[in-house]
């Protein structure tokens, strides 16, 4: 049984660092020691019997995760149309509906539908955050029944239990460790640390971070060297792994800035088109002497002018084009309103493994105590340069000294490389010797050839008790000797002597902790490697052939180097006024080491996790406004500093790829998972996913997202115009008295319709302003509809009123049937929307050059083809007998491209006077000054 006491030590560790969470009458299970822990969960050597495990498992439950109630698929639908500004489109379908036109209706409420589709398919993000979380759990575990050892359905554990724990195993509940031989787990997903984390069953402080819980393993969590065994002290949603869970499901998730605000928009809308009809049908039949009947008629035809019912379905198609643009630059939008949110984004946080690093670790430096060298080159890639001294060696294996240490740590050494078919490199084994095979294989030696040239007979292997690893070779002539790799501060006490230039000399250690230390301060995890010679044709190691009398060949720094694309994209976001901010699990000085690299704009301090939960609220969210780096935090920090910020005014995007990235990515404005090496958890809770993995992705990303914004805003000050000139027409025809008026409903819908599918979706297709990324993130407090944008859109409604209703009056006064009149006013009213869509592709630039004409081929698409619209609209038999219209002659057409091209000049005058006033404001600022 002694050996099945060492697997159950690895599965109780996780149980802890659960248990710790709950309320203070349930034991910390990491500050009991392993017999204690054992006892008061009633556990024992031997596990527990079938009978005592069913019993259990009828008062705990399974170890599952529970399943939070969902709406069902109907709710869920229905719920997408709870929105003022689709009400407003099922007023406008339900108004076209009961004036029998039915293409009009069928037009709008497929517009409503497909809006609904988009957000019933975009839903549900919680529900599969929380199943892929549940999909990390372990299907099966090995557990000690009865003295016996049996594999289970994991959901049978129950808190008692012991499980057996080796290589290669997914740890299936929280744990409490009773024994660990060489075990080592990699937490990365979980805690955000970068290496796999070495285990013993020493009892710590109740206060120690869930991070540095090393006698504890955690569910879904992976054993990659040893044997354990654990007591399991939490099931289900008692774990680490639960709480999260649990925090995902209960995180409220922000709305973003342009839903607000149309919301908003879309309430005031509403009252307006309400009060306005209301007035202007108590109006005509008191003042006017209409009839109710024509008044009704009227009303109808005033609030149908009103409504944008093309707004939504270009806000969505708009949108939808970010995607596609984005999805192109590796980033991958889930949830289409992110798009818009991203230009707003103040704030990053970032996690640092696999996000701002490569999540590969890498030999930085070699001392030899004579040299020291730099290597290049990063990740697993075996190509690679020694510098010293600013220049690179052409033969590093030319230094003895150097050589030597290398050939130690390639022969002491259980890792592998292999090439893939893809062309990129993949470590088997542990990270940090791939590392250092890695370093080898950069100087030119072949590891194969080594091992046929020195064979091994024998090892000790590393375990976290002794903290190195040692191997015997010998040559082919008989001679043996042995090499030793280990912690710096373990292997300086066991050697006696350096290697040197001149032969052996005595080990100078105050100078050898001096140069642990630099390394250190760098951010690097220092390894050291010794040698010492044996007898002859020796075949066996022991501990004592190795606890003095080593020779120390030199020390090697090692770290996960943050990727290269990652500084530059840093530096932007910068230059866009945008902070970015390192959130990590990882330790405080390989988190400042990796900050300073990457370029943050404060990085000599580092907030630790302990440190965060001593500051209130207040003291936080000052510390956060100055404070970049924050090390060894937890899920609970991670969430409560993307909200401290959020309440300062911040929009927040969260990067990370971990299952304990999950509430705060689901929780930010913005949430953006890895997509090679993101856990499907951080996926599901996330806005966005990048393809590449690659942080510079979300520079890209952002720039997309501050031109799709102003492509709404274009589209938005281009659509509304044209609602106000035809309410104003509606509105000045019942206020001058006439009975037939210039535009009737169904004319109004197909106005607002087929402009909106051609002319405004173009503007969908506006390129990047000069200067996008040079300007500061747009206050997401501030309204769509500016002071410029209410003087745009009213000066303009006036300009298309005025021309519209004057030609068809003129038309009226020349005799023409008012089937003409009206036909040359809709087609007035969309002439004059033709011009205007020039005006549109700049707000304040001007408009009248090459670029301003002709810049966009989409514009000259969608003009010519609603000018054949019209052209159908007038001079079609069908069309003219559904909308009421007639032919009208070459003359008039001409008429009214003078009139309708007046709304081009007089607006590019306007926008002048504008730029004077904004002066000196350079002209491509124009996107963020309106």
């Amino acid at each position: 049984m002694v050996g099945s006491v060492g697997g159950w030590h690895s599965r109780r560790e996780r149980r802890a660092s659960a248990a710790e969470q709950k309320p203070s009458a349930e034991p910390v299970w990491h500050h009991q020691s392993a017999e204690e822990a054992l006892a008061r969960l009633g556990g024992s050597q031997e596990g527990l019997s079938p009978e005592e495990a069913r019993q259990r498992l009828a008062t705990h439950g399974p170890n599952r995760l529970p399943e939070a109630k969902t709406r069902g698929p109907w709710l869920r639908f229905l719920a997408q149309f709870h929105n003022v500004l689709i009400y407003v489109l099922l007023a406008a379908g339900l108004v076209t509906t009961l004036l029998q036109h039915w293409l009009d209706a069928g037009v709008i409420f497929a517009v409503v539908l497909i809006n609904a589709a988009i957000g019933f398919v975009q839903e549900g993000k919680a529900e599969d955050a929380l199943k892929a979380i549940r999909n990390m759990l372990s299907p099966q575990a090995m557990v000690w029944r009865n003295a016996r050892l049996v594999s289970v359905d994991a959901a049978e554990l129950v808190p008692g239990d012991l499980v057996q724990l080796q290589s290669g195993d997914k740890v299936p509940a929280d744990l409490r460790l009773l024994r660990a031989k060489g075990l080592q787990i990699e937490e990365a997903p979980l805690t955000g640390e970068s290496l796999p984390v070495d285990k013993t069953v020493t009892a710590l402080p109740a206060e120690t971070p869930l991070a540095d819980r090393r006698c504890m393993a955690y569910s879904g969590t992976l054993v990659t060297h040893g044997q354990g065994t654990g007591v399991v002290a939490a099931t289900g949603a008692q774990t680490e792994i639960g709480r999260i869970s649990a925090m995902v499901a209960n995180v409220e998730q922000l709305t973003t800035p342009l839903l607000r605000q149309m919301a908003q928009f879309g309430r005031w809308l509403t009252a307006a088109i309400l009060v306005l009809a209301s007035a202007s049908f108590a109006f005509g039949v008191l003042i006017r002497n209409y009839t109710a009947a024509e008044m009704f008629l009227a009303s109808v035809g005033l609030a149908v002018a009103a409504i944008p019912e093309g707004l939504p379905a270009i806000m969505t198609i708009t949108l939808a084009i970010g995607v596609q643009r984005m999805a192109a630059r590796n980033a991958i939008i889930r949830r289409l309103p992110a798009v818009e949110t991203l230009g707003t984004v103040g704030v990053i946080c970032s996690d640092k493994t696999g996000t701002l690093t490569r999540n590969a670790m890498t030999v930085a430096a070699v001392d030899t105590g004579e040299r020291a060298f730099n290597l290049t080159g990063t990740g697993y890639d075996p190509h690679g340069a020694f510098m010293h001294d600013g220049q690179a060696l052409l033969r590093p294996q030319e230094d003895a000294r150097l050589a030597e240490a290398l050939h130690a740590v390639m022969l002491c050494n259980d890792a592998s490389l292999e090439q893939t078919d893809a062309g990129s490199w993949r470590v088997h084994g542990d990270p940090m010797e791939g590392a250092l095979l890695v370093a080898a294989l950069k100087a030119g030696l072949d590891p194969e050839t080594a091992a046929k040239r020195w064979p091994r007979t024998d090892l000790i292997p590393f375990e976290s008790g002794h903290k190195f690893m040692a191997t015997l070779h010998h040559s082919h002539t008989g001679e043996s000797f042995i090499y030793v790799k280990g912690a710096p501060e373990a292997l300086l006490g066991m050697c006696a002597t350096q290697r040197g230039p001149d032969g052996d000399a005595p080990l100078a250690r105050d100078a050898w902790e001096g140069r642990m230390e630099a390394m250190a301060a760098a951010g690097q995890r220092v390894l050291a490697v010794a040698v010492k010679p044996t007898e002859p044709h020796r075949s066996e190691l022991d501990f004592a052939d190795v606890d003095a009398d080593l020779t120390l060949l030199g020390l090697f720094g090692l770290m996960d180097p943050p990727r290269e694309e990652a500084i530059a994209a840093v530096r932007t976001c910068r230059d866009a006024g945008i902070r970015v901010k390192m959130i990590t699990g990882d330790h405080a000085a390989t988190a400042r080491a990796i900050a300073r690299q990457v370029g943050l704009e404060s990085s000599d301090e580092a907030l630790r996790g302990v440190e965060l939960d001593a500051l209130d609220d207040e003291q936080l969210r000052q510390r956060a406004q100055a404070v970049d780096v924050y090390a060894r935090v937890t899920p609970e920090h991670k969430l409560r500093l993307v909200q401290l910020l959020q309440e300062g005014g911040k929009v927040v995007a969260m990067t990370g790829d971990g299952v304990n990235d999950a509430p705060a990515l689901k929780r930010a404005d913005v949430g953006v998972a890895m997509g090679i090496n993101g856990t499907e958890a951080a996926k599901e809770a996330a806005e966005m996913v990048l393809a590449d993995d690659n942080f510079a992705s979300i520079a890209n990303a952002v720039e997309e997202g501050r031109t799709v914004y102003d492509n709404l805003k274009k589209a938005i000050l281009f659509i509304l115009p044209t609602n106000g000139g035809e309410a104003l027409v509606v509105l000045a025809a019942i206020l001058f008295g006439f009975h037939e008026f210039p535009l009737t409903p169904v004319q109004i819908l197909w106005v607002n319709m087929i402009t909106a599918v051609t002319l405004a979706l173009a503007l969908a297709f506006e390129p990047p302003e000069p200067g996008v990324m040079s300007r500061p993130p747009r206050d997401a407090r501030q309204p769509v509809l500016t002071r410029l944008f209410l003087w745009r859109i009213g000066y303009v409604s006036l300009i298309l009123t005025v021309g519209t209703f004057g030609l068809f009056l003129w038309e009226q006064f020349q005799g023409a049937s008012i089937e003409q009149a009206r036909t040359v006013a809709v087609n007035t009213l969309v002439m004059f929307e033709i011009f205007y869509l020039f005006n549109s592709r700049y707000m304040i630039a001007p408009v009248l050059n090459l670029n301003g004409l002709f810049g966009n081929r989409y514009v000259l698409y969608a003009v010519a083809l609603l000018i054949l619209f019209q052209l159908g609209f007038t001079y079609l038999p069908p069309l003219q007998a559904l909308f009421g219209t007639a032919p009208i002659d070459g003359g008039t057409w001409l008429l009214i491209v003078v009139v309708a091209s007046s709304v081009l000049f007089i607006v590019e005058r306007e926008k002048t006077r504008v730029r004077e006033r904004l002066s000196p404001a350079p002209s491509g600022a124009q996107a963020s000054t309106d």
